[in-house]
């Protein structure tokens, strides 16, 4: 399908032959970002790992990531703080709901984790919930982070049209500075502080050791930038995938009782789930799956930009096209799914489904990196609370699964849900 975003050509992927072609025989010519105003006064003048255009230095970043934030060693080295914040929450879930069963709104307490457990292994720092490190920091990350998801629903005239690209209608421009200019002036602190403490364990210190000896591609923008993308895109994205889930699972209790059933039978009841269990908890994994295939992060694919001529689906595709690859569409396709819109995780159980028909962290060399640590951080959750938890609807009915239209793809209004604390649960926490 093609189409015209202003001046803007545009070409959506609505198949996985498609698809596959766009990200194997095109995946260097589609490689490149839109030059849009949220990557040049939000991303360092497009030098951040999501909006550089593809060549030596997105290589760079891309190595950066793979081998020093995202490897699985590097995870592991943080396994027992995730593990901490994860069981902070069923404690501070279990307070809320309280002896009996009460209602919870889980959306608020599940961001707080996420956004604690990526900052904490950043930088050692609690901005959210309970045991807050730093108030006035913590009350200026998050407003900021708050600005940074508000502008992300937004579009400037001037991407779409650049003949207006000079106009700042409304001050949009003039507040994105604003915000560049905070983000900045607080990365640049907290990197200043960690070279006075190199004795903690976070990754802006395993980072900056690697600048003392590699300076030229390790520099403190380009850390600032790595702080900037994995706080802006490993936490909001994977607290709406977990708040869909819980809400696939209220809806289909049978789903519900077999995982619980799992982690009864593999775990017991006298440990909670870590991530040393995951590998055995083969429909748990397939839970996590199928949440992505009917509710991926976004429905559209982050836009790819053609660098040069490329012909998709026998059609030629110009210079400078936005490429959309529909994962919505294609992720509920009954050409591709059976029984597309029911949610049976069991279709994941006998091996991944082909590449090119869920992909729900991306394809190809834009792929996010960062899908790792997203399924550890999403089937420890997610497995947590089935273990810790009997639930239950508010009203007794199916849960509304209406789709908030905006560039993440979350729920309408935030989850409500009653919880009542197993009997066993201090035996699993402790």
């Amino acid at each position: 399908m093609s189409l015209r975003f202003g001046s803007r050509f545009v070409v959506i992927v609505n198949s996985p032959e498609a698809v596959e072609e766009c990200f194997t025989k095109n995946d260097v010519i589609l490689a490149n970002r839109p030059p849009f105003c949220h990557g040049k006064y939000l991303n360092y003048n497009f030098t951040t790992m999501g909006a550089a255009n593809y060549g030596d230095h997105w290589r760079n970043l891309r190595r950066i990531g793979n081998n020093e934030i995202f490897s699985p060693k590097r995870l592991n080295g943080f396994q027992e703080l995730r593990k901490t914040e994860v069981k902070n929450l069923m404690k501070r879930v279990s307070r809320v709901s309280g002896e009996n069963a009460g209602k919870v709104e889980l959306r608020s307490l599940i961001l707080d984790l996420t956004f604690n457990i990526v900052m904490t292994m950043l930088a050692g720092k609690r901005y959210y919930g309970e045991d807050v490190s730093e108030l006035e920091d913590a009350l200026l990350f998050r407003d900021m982070m708050n600005q940074y998801a508000e502008f992300a629903k937004e579009a400037h005239l001037g991407d779409l049209f650049p003949i207006l690209s000079n106009v700042d209608y409304n001050g949009f421009v003039k507040r994105m500075k604003t915000l560049s200019k905070n983000m900045d002036l607080f990365l640049q602190r907290l990197i200043e502080e960690h070279r006075a403490d190199r004795d903690r364990n976070t990754m802006v210190n395993h980072l900056l050791a690697l600048q003392e000896t590699q300076p030229q591609y390790y520099t403190d923008s380009i850390i600032k930038g790595l702080i900037l993308i994995m706080a802006v895109a490993g936490t909001r994205t994977s607290a709406a995938s977990l708040e869909w889930a819980i809400c696939n699972l209220l809806n289909n209790r049978h789903v519900l009782k077999k995982a619980k059933e799992e982690l009864d039978t593999q775990l017991g009841q006298d440990h909670l789930i870590e991530e040393e269990d995951i590998s055995k908890l083969h429909y748990l994994q397939g839970i996590i799956s199928e949440n992505l295939r009917l509710y991926p992060v976004a429905a559209m694919l982050v836009p790819h930009v053609a660098s040069d001529y490329c012909t998709i689906g026998g059609y030629d595709v110009p210079p400078g096209t936005m490429v959309f690859a529909n994962a919505w569409s294609i992720q509920r396709d009954p050409k591709v799914w059976d029984d597309p819109l029911n949610f049976k995780p069991e279709r994941f159980l006998n091996g991944k489904a082909e590449a090119y028909k869920v992909m729900p962290f991306g394809l190809g060399r834009r792929s996010c990196p960062g899908e790792g640590l997203a399924h550890r951080l999403m089937t420890l959750t997610l497995g947590s609370l089935i273990q810790c938890f009997e639930w239950d609807t508010v009203d007794g009915k199916e849960i509304n699964m209406d789709e908030k239209v905006a560039t993440l793809m979350s729920r309408v209004h935030p989850l409500e849900v009653v919880l009542k604390a197993r009997s066993d649960l201090d035996n699993i926490i402790s």
